[in-house]
């Protein structure tokens, strides 16, 4: 391109005063930024420099026919004097800021910098300018912040992976150190449906929702689902009901509450049992708990699902006496109705209800409750088929 006539005078000038220019840049930002006094000393040079390679920009600016037109872009290489580093030092606004000091100085100088008669000239060509500029550190910012997301679902995805292998603890530390997991206990894992798009933009939407609710998450998107940990969650569930939107159509499971990150292997094996097994209870609620899916589990082929049904529910009935076994059995086999009961096993319908109110209290399953019945059904099953199991 060649050189605009009007400001070949004033282009030799601003030329000549490139380094008095940023000198005084650089002092003004330290007199009225308290922030930028107290930047390591570094940064203060990285700074100098952007200021020195706008300045030099400017002239390179000034020079091509187009800028008065307005359609004549700043390249972003005025910010390349700098690394990326400064990126995430210093945040945008306070690169607007820093813009704004360095083109207040230039305006300053302007009618020592102007040749005679094109005062107006480079005053209107600076406002263009500084617009350019700005536009151009928002782009710079703006491709850092979406490196920076990808980098950082990638690290998700890997202690996602990590956590579902079961990994070392020392595997899980190091990965979480690098997110700045803070380990808030209690943690729960909740696994649903990817509502699809780019895995960065999915955790994106989930941490939105999660800094309103004050608590930690990270997450990772295997395939179709979204795996979520949640930390420092008095109640997993209830958060998890309030970061539903961030799934996808579908169930939700959320796994049992665990002491720190260390033990959530466990949670997110359950959590993904039962969203393995979900489809066979269409009713049930969203989100879920691991443990209100465990005959579903059971009878998809979970081991940890039939281990608890046959242990903690027909285990604790079996060594709480045989009356109550067969007082469960007959009411699960007569559709839970207590005179048919009673009349089965001759005995008055009181007895039948004081002792399906013992089977709730030992199993937290209450035998009157049809979803309850099923879960004990399925246990007793499992039992007796394993009968050397459940001791």
């Amino acid at each position: 391109m060649t050189k605009a006539p009007a400001l070949a005078a004033t282009l030799k000038r601003i030329e000549r005063a490139a380094g008095s220019l940023a000198t005084a840049s650089v002092t003004r930002m330290d007199e009225v930024l308290p922030w930028f006094r107290g930047m390591p000393a570094d940064q203060r040079a990285w700074v100098m420099l952007v200021a020195q390679s706008g300045v030099q920009s400017l002239v390179g600016w000034l020079r091509q026919d187009d800028h008065r037109a307005g359609t004549q872009e700043v390249s972003d290489e005025i910010f390349d004097a700098a690394p990326r580093a400064l990126a995430r030092s210093i945040s945008l606004q306070q690169t607007v800021a820093l813009i704004k000091v360095t083109i207040d100085v230039v305006e300053e100088q302007v009618p020592t910098l102007a040749a005679e008669g094109e005062e107006d000239l480079l005053r209107q060509a600076i406002l263009r300018y500084s617009r350019e500029v700005a536009f151009s550190a928002a782009r710079v910012y703006a491709r850092a912040a979406e490196t920076r997301g990808a980098w950082d679902a990638r690290l998700q995805a890997l202690l996602v992976d990590a956590l579902l292998r079961g990994d070392s603890s020392d595997v899980l530390a190091s990965r979480a150190a690098a997110l700045g997991w803070s380990d808030a206990p209690p943690v729960a894992v909740a696994v649903g449906r990817s509502p699809g798009g780019e895995a960065a933009a999915v955790l994106h939407a989930v941490h939105r929702l999660a800094r309103r609710l004050g608590v930690e998450v990270f997450g990772g998107v295997h395939g179709d689902r979204l795996v979520v940990v949640l930390g420092g969650a008095t109640d997993p569930l209830a958060a998890a009901e309030k970061l539903a939107a961030g799934f996808g159509e579908g169930p939700i499971v959320v796994g049992p509450a665990v002491p720190s990150l260390d033990e959530a292997s466990t949670s997110a094996r359950s959590a993904l049992a039962g969203f393995r097994a979900a489809a066979a209870w269409p009713a049930a609620p969203r989100p879920v708990a691991a443990e209100a899916l465990l005959p579903e589990r059971a009878l998809a082929g979970d081991a940890e699902a039939r281990r608890v049904l046959r242990q903690d529910i027909y285990g604790s009935v079996l060594r709480s006496g045989g009356e109550l076994l067969e007082t469960l059995d007959a009411f699960l086999t007569h559709g839970g109705a207590l005179e048919a009961t009673a009349r089965a096993l001759f005995v008055h319908p009181n007895t039948v209800r004081y002792r399906m109110r013992r089977v709730a209290e030992i199993t937290g399953y209450a035998p009157l409750n049809p979803r309850d019945a099923f879960t004990l059904r399925v246990a007793l099953t499992l039992g007796r088929l394993e009968p050397s199991q459940p001791s």
